[in-house]
């Protein structure tokens, strides 16, 4: 069966999760993207909650969500995975990073095996959805919220050519820091609360529910921009 990558849902909180599009969840395009990876089979659903401590509470949310897509299938993979937690990682085919600390998850990712099988899984067809710490951990760099200084900023998967930074409009005071740290050329991508990103294959990006905010490092001068999802697009162009 051929795969192909998929869009990386970024997600500034889990509300997106429960969130309805005309009428239906916002999650039911989950079945048509990965129709070719299923085969005929059910979902499988993995939820990565090291970034915050494995807490059950928030699985408990994530299982909600997935239920609410008609995924049912779903498993919590912990900060210290088994063998069998990694084989239910490894065919996947929604793959969930929560928010939390961006740098204790990730961490634990690459001291678990975690790494290099979602590399392995957004290459064969699978969905990776970040919220809020987790989708910094699918951006070209990343921080620990309140931590700002230079050593606090590091290289997370990098599946997406910017830095994201997540609910703190409208000032964006860490990912303004964040982007002068990367220097110039660099380009980041603010998600307000409530708000989402769909980066699809062709590096088209796409706002979800509210309008997002992109910054430009211009040789040193930051220049920013309003991207506005498309339904705001065609009310805008009227």
């Amino acid at each position: 069966m051929s795969s192909s990558p998929k869009p990386l849902f970024l997600l500034a909180d889990s509300s997106l999760l429960f969130w309805r599009s005309e009428g239906r969840p916002f999650l039911d395009c989950l079945h048509t993207l990965t129709r070719a990876e299923q085969g005929g089979q059910p979902l499988h659903a993995a939820y990565l909650g090291a970034s915050n401590g494995d807490e059950p509470a928030y699985f408990e949310l994530f299982t909600g969500a997935m239920e609410l897509a008609g995924i049912t299938r779903c498993r919590m993979i912990p900060s210290e995975p088994t063998a069998e937690d990694l084989a239910w990682l490894a065919r996947a085919h929604v793959i969930l990073l929560a928010g939390g600390d961006p740098r204790l998850g990730w961490d634990a990712f690459q001291r678990n095996g975690v790494e290099p099988l979602l590399r392995e899984r957004h290459a064969g067809g699978a969905i990776l959805i970040g919220i809020s710490a987790g989708a910094m951990q699918l951006a070209a760099r990343a921080w620990s919220e309140g931590s700002l200084s230079g050593e606090s900023l590091f290289t997370p998967l990098g599946l997406a050519p910017f830095l994201v930074g997540v609910h703190e409009q409208p000032e964006w005071k860490e990912l303004k820091w964040a982007m002068r740290e990367a220097g110039p050329g660099a380009r980041g991508i603010g998600i307000p609360l409530g708000g989402g990103a769909l980066l699809h294959p062709d590096q088209r990006l796409e706002p979800v529910r509210h309008p997002l905010v992109e910054f430009r490092n211009e040789a040193g001068v930051l220049r920013e921009t309003r991207l506005d999802p498309p339904a705001l697009q065609s009310l805008v162009t009227k």
